[in-house]
Order: structure tokens, then sequence, then C-alpha cells
């Protein structure tokens, strides 16, 4: 399992030490440093059935600054993997990648759902 992070994040450093206090393994990967390519994230949007548009980061100063809720109504699918892939600070974050499911931000509901088998 995969953990991309911004560690500045502190939605990330929350989701780190919830997966941690579980005793969840991962690897861990920033963000910013290891931005995720297009094909990967071409490949994830395929396998596991994800929106594009719920990847972006949308309360981000990179989106406000790019103008991004009005512009990627016109883009093409494409188009707007390319962009994530071009910026780190575009995705949103933390990213948990799984066998099964990409989990997008951190939802404790949702992890716990998702790890209810393993955190018991």
């Amino acid at each position: 399992m995969e953990f991309i992070e911004y560690p500045k994040c502190s939605t990330c450093k929350k989701a780190k030490k919830w997966l941690e206090v579980n005793n969840i393994d991962f690897t861990d990967r920033n963000i910013i440093t290891e931005t995720p390519e297009y094909q990967e994230l071409e490949n994830w949007i395929n396998f596991y059935n994800i929106e594009v548009s719920k990847l972006f980061n949308t309360s981000g100063i990179k989106y406000r600054e790019l103008k991004l809720k009005d512009k990627l109504k016109e883009m093409t699918r494409n188009e707007k993997i390319k962009l994530l892939a071009s910026d780190g600070m575009l995705i949103k974050r933390p990213l948990l990648v799984a066998k099964n499911k990409v989990l997008i931000g951190f939802k404790e509901k949702e992890w716990i759902e998702y790890f209810k088998e393993e955190i018991k």
C-alpha cells in the first residue's frame, strides 16, 4: 500500500498517524518530489474507476491561482490528467493506493470502513 502525502499538510500527518496507530503497513511517498505521472494517474483512474475531478485539491492555493473551478469544465479528461501530473500540489491528498481502492483525502469513517477487517 502506498501513502502519498505532502509532509507539511496537517491532514496528511493525521492520516499517517492513524495508519501507524492501527498498525497498517504502507510505503510513504512525497507528492512534491515524486509527483504521480500521467500514466500512473490514468491507470488509477481506469482501474479504480475514479472521476478525474475528484483528484483535484480544490482548496489548494495553486487551484485558486489557476482559476481551475471554471477552467476544468472546459478541459478534456486528458488535459485534466496532464495538469494533475504537472504539479503535485494540484492533487488532493493524502492518497492511499491500496490493492482494490484509492482513498482520496482523509475521511476517518471511510478509512475505518475500508480497514475494518484489519483494525479489529
